[in-house]
């Protein structure tokens, strides 16, 4: 059964022309607001984040919800408990991507078309129609398929992985983005405007189970390691939530300091925290999903928003999109290593990195193109053009065992 909605939430339209705005030039304000939320934050590159004003909000946990020493069952194993990531290396193919045509796939969300690029000579090699405002394209867990989110065209469009055709779209609430659940049972459509997580069937897409959750502007999210919560980011409530995966509930919440806007979720290699970028505090977080406490905060540049691991385990890749740079923060230190600038300006968003891990693509969200950089210099090697307001980057195929979703979590 569908949960009834609040009577005044904000419709598919309402978050459009809001995620549309910031795109149409109203930096000088989301700069003074940043200035503003900057003074609830730590000041300093890596610091201890205040631990009262996250704990105020965590909720009491469901007995057995998110032990650490019981994998969610049918999950597969963890390759090295030391390193969820470890089916990630550039040896690790699986046959499941064997023979898939590798190409960088570009969702172009004020365009209504996918455009495809060959990531070997920079150049376009199709454009298609899709559904009204594509935000994301998704791998499936099995990763044979991936899936075009059309957000208020209120459909998935399939490509196959194999050739890069699309099939016809399936009809499906919002599809702002999407994930599978480690064990494959379930995908699950983040319906942001609706404010559900609906649990659906991988391959048909019939809705299963629809979970109304307490996060205005459900967005991101990210699987602990064992594989029984997910950590998803409430963009338009400064907060964040805990589901369990086998119940399909939430069972806990943080609150940000200040009055942020969380993004993209990640698991460190060593599952131990989730990153979490803050486009308005200007950096990430660090959260203990186990607690739900903030445990530290770094600094990285305006509009942080994508989370990326490096594919040597060593970096977490941070787009900081209102300033044009990328900041590499240190997985063993938690510092801000360095940070790479485009040159002439940009606006970096969703993306992944290559196979070899050499090349970081991502998104010039408000510049109609995509980058690819270098990531042993940090130089740009290409600023391709493509339609109007790029989002989530699918880069195909990737290493790894089974898709966790977004644009290609994989362990």
């Amino acid at each position: 059964m569908r949960p009834v909605q609040p009577p005044h939430r904000p419709t598919a339209r309402t978050y459009f022309w809001r995620r549309v705005s910031v795109g149409l030039g109203l930096l000088s304000i989301g700069t003074a607001v940043a200035v503003l939320v900057v003074t609830f934050t730590p000041s300093s590159t890596s610091t201890t984040a205040p631990r009262s004003q996250a704990s105020q909000s965590a909720q009491p946990q469901a007995l057995g919800a998110t032990s650490d020493n019981t994998p969610l069952p049918g999950m597969p194993s963890n390759l090295d408990p030391s390193n969820v990531y470890a089916a990630d290396t550039p040896q690790s193919l699986s046959a499941a991507v064997a023979g898939d045509v590798p190409l960088i796939y570009v969702p172009n969300g004020l365009s209504n078309t996918v455009t495809e690029i060959d990531p070997t000579t920079y150049k376009v090699v199709r454009t298609f129609p899709v559904g009204a405002l594509p935000q994301h394209v998704v791998p499936s867990w099995d990763m044979k398929t991936l899936w075009v989110t059309n957000d208020r065209g209120n459909s998935l469009t399939p490509i196959d992985a194999k050739t890069g055709l699309p099939g016809p779209a399936v009809p499906v609430d919002d599809p702002y983005n999407m994930y599978f659940t480690p064990d494959g049972r379930y995908a699950i459509v983040v319906a942001e405007a609706l404010q559900r997580l609906d649990f659906r069937d991988p391959h048909t897409m019939a809705l299963q189970h629809s979970l109304h959750v307490p996060c205005p502007g459900v967005d991101h999210m990210d699987f602990s390691a064992n594989g029984r919560y997910l950590i998803a980011s409430c963009e338009f409530g400064n907060s964040l939530i805990k589901v369990d995966v086998a119940s399909q509930q939430v069972v806990g919440s943080a609150t940000l300091p200040g009055r942020g806007q969380p993004q993209d979720v990640k698991l460190s290699p060593d599952g131990k925290v989730f990153y979490i970028a803050d486009m308005v505090s200007n950096g990430v977080w660090k959260l203990d999903g186990q607690s739900m406490h903030l445990l530290g905060y770094s600094a990285t540049g305006m509009g942080a928003h994508g989370l990326y691991i490096s594919r040597d385990f060593r970096y977490l890749y941070v787009t900081n999109r209102d300033e044009g740079s990328i900041s590499l923060i240190d997985l063993s230190t938690g510092t801000v290593a360095t940070k790479w600038r485009l040159p002439g300006g940009g606006s970096p968003d969703m993306g992944n990195v290559s196979v070899d891990g050499k090349v970081l693509w991502l998104s010039g969200r408000y510049n109609g193109e995509v980058y690819a950089i270098d990531t042993t210099t940090g130089a740009l090697l290409q600023r391709i053009k493509v339609g109007s307001g790029p989002h989530g980057v699918c880069v195909w195929p990737q290493p790894g065992r089974y898709s966790l979703g977004h644009t290609g979590i994989t362990r």
